[in-house]
């Protein structure tokens, strides 16, 4: 009961978030995650959520809770990480949304999220590939200091080819997630091998015809941007997807 109380009290207010973190909850919370009933796990899971997501938001929260060298961090995050790596249908999703929203408290150093986060690009669930997009565009968004790096982790653990996939064939649910990480991809390490081997760039000049998927403002935006800037590393032009 105590873990609902403080999910459905942590969220919006940074001021019980805050209350929150300074009581030493995150160690609690790791704890429950791990072995805590199942009710109890996906309380926790909610309130973890909630208060990440006032921390995005909120960056004197961020910066006192969700310190890189602090234990109780350490220990909520690699918890988090380990439930995203069993694919707990219970708990996955607000998990991966925790991790999206700390994503601008990690180190460069720190890449053990982006593997299990990359791999759920290639989950049979269109929900959790969608969760899984939105995530991972945090760490590959302008915003994040550390975007480019992260664009290279997800490229080297073979992300771009998932992305494809899914803004070809994935349902709408993911095609607009998934082709906005693609362009901050495309956007930050445009010289990559690995996006001129997938053809990146006919994909992203196939979306820009697709109607449905430039109806977003920042995706049409974006989408502009990554392919000029592809263009310029590239000479190929656009093969087939017509």
């Amino acid at each position: 009961m105590a873990a609902r109380a403080l999910w459905k009290l942590a969220k919006g207010n940074s001021s019980i978030c805050r209350s929150i973190t300074e009581s030493r909850a995150l160690l609690c919370f790791a704890v429950l995650l791990e072995n805590g009933t199942e009710d109890i796990q996906y309380n926790s899971a909610m309130a973890v959520k909630e208060i990440t997501a006032v921390a995005e938001q909120d960056s004197d929260l961020r910066k006192s809770a969700f310190k890189p060298n602090s234990p109780a961090c350490k220990a909520l995050v690699d918890q988090l990480v380990r439930i995203i790596e069993k694919e707990d249908l219970n708990l996955l999703i607000p998990c991966i949304r925790a991790i999206g929203n700390l994503a601008r408290t990690f180190r460069v150093t720190e890449t053990t999220m982006i593997s299990p986060l990359g791999k759920l690009l290639d989950e049979r669930e269109a929900e959790i590939s969608n969760e899984a997009a939105i995530a991972l565009a945090k760490f590959a968004c302008n915003d994040n200091y550390l975007h480019m790096d992260h664009c290279k982790a997800i490229v080297s653990m073979g992300g771009a080819k998932h992305l494809i996939q899914l803004v070809f064939l994935g349902e709408k649910i993911v095609q607009s997630s998934a082709l906005l990480l693609l362009c901050y991809i495309a956007l930050h390490v445009p010289d990559s091998d690995e996006l001129a081997q997938s053809e990146v760039l006919s994909v992203l000049e196939w979306a820009s015809k697709q109607a449905y998927l430039n109806q977003d403002e920042k995706v049409e935006t974006l989408l502009h941007e990554s392919k000029s800037r592809l263009e310029l590393y590239q000479s190929r032009g656009s093969r087939g997807f017509r």
